[in-house]
């Protein structure tokens, strides 16, 4: 279904992009689009997040719909069944309070907390029916979205989806040591190493069972698909660190392109931000090239067998939803509350967060 131009809520934001951060060809070449499953996803991840106790019940009924995180992956896996994208909306909640929690340990110094934390994700990862009942909420909300993930397609993509995700905590655990120390990393350090935080290839992975269909090796590692996946996730990357700014220097963060770049290749804030911008802007040109040669890929695949006709629909299939994750990131980006620092009583400290919800004691 064609999704309204701005807000998806219950209760429509403004809508409105600042200029520094608007991309016209987004909202004019990359129709935005929404699930119909959207509003019972919205309340049923909400209720999860209450059931799990992953925040306070307040904070779930005063934040959780603002936060639009349902908004974002609704926006982005069109065609998934209910079952599919509920399973992945939950894991995506998951992913931003999880996300949440490593903040909160690093700026209170919690390294005990988020080793051990680290440690039980690796575990859950690995045994996710193990750890269903463990005490820690997270770890157990965790466990719960996995071993429903891993229901859809083969064990093959379990391993797959694990192995990146093994990368992904590891990637955090980097991040929790540069942050600790006040390492700022270098450029190209920072950009290979946000793959693995943003978490470019579980994104990707989730693609599949979206579409009801695990891609072979052969097709998923062709240079065709892989550079239109690849574009389609550093877009959201580096968009989410030009929309991110404002909050992480308020936050004293390091981990930030725009950061990098003013710390190691001596550019101004507002250098920084126009080289940030460049880039998205590139991405998204790249992308619109990309995503001819993956669509070609997807007809080369059609070689008049039933398992050609097939691997052909899902690759197109995926190539569209890649397109779908420019337009719902964008928005996202100007709709969720977890955005919206300058609204905050406290610039460093997202109101959505309390205590509770960070693991503090």
């Amino acid at each position: 279904m064609q999704a309204f131009p701005h807000s998806t809520t219950a209760t429509p934001t403004a809508g409105v992009v600042p200029p520094s951060l608007a991309l016209p060809v987004i909202e004019s070449a990359f129709p935005r689009q929404l699930h119909p499953y959207w509003p019972q996803l919205q309340e049923k991840t909400r209720l999860w997040l209450l059931e799990k106790g992953f925040m306070p019940a307040d904070k779930v009924h005063e934040y959780a719909d603002g936060l639009c995180y349902t908004d974002l992956m609704a926006g982005y896996y069109l065609g998934a069944s209910e079952e599919v994208l509920q399973a992945i909306a939950d894991y995506s909640a998951w992913f931003f309070v999880w996300d949440d929690r490593h903040d909160r340990d690093i700026v209170h110094g919690r390294a005990g907390e988020w080793r051990r934390l680290r440690h039980r994700l690796h575990a859950a990862l690995d045994a996710p029916r193990h750890h269903l009942h463990h005490p820690d909420p997270l770890v157990a909300g965790f466990a719960d979205s996995v071993l429903r993930l891993y229901g859809f397609l083969p064990r093959t993509w379990n391993q797959r989806f694990a192995r990146h995700f093994h990368t992904v905590i590891e990637a955090y655990n980097r991040e929790f040591r540069n942050r600790t120390a006040g390492y700022i990393p270098g450029v190209e350090e920072y950009l290979a190493l946000r793959r693995h935080t943003f978490a470019h290839w579980i994104w990707t992975d989730l693609l599949e069972p979206s579409v009801g269909c695990e891609l072979p090796d052969a097709v998923r590692k062709t240079p065709a698909y892989r550079r239109a996946a690849l574009l389609s996730q550093e877009f959201a990357a580096w968009y989410n660190d030009l929309c991110s700014l404002p909050k992480e220097i308020a936050g004293d963060e390091v981990h930030n392109l725009g950061i990098s770049l003013i710390t190691h290749s001596g550019l101004s804030l507002e250098e920084a931000v126009d080289e940030v911008r460049r880039r998205v802007e590139d991405c998204i040109s790249e992308f619109l090239e990309a995503e001819q040669d993956a669509l070609r890929f997807a007809d080369d695949l059609a070689d008049g067998t039933v398992r050609g006709k097939k691997l052909s629909a899902a690759v197109r299939a995926c190539v569209g939803n890649m397109r779908n994750w420019f337009s719902s990131v964008y928005w996202f980006h100007h709709e969720s509350g977890r955005y919206m620092v300058d609204t905050w009583d406290d610039r460093s400290t997202p109101p959505y967060v309390t205590n509770e919800t960070a693991g503090e004691k």
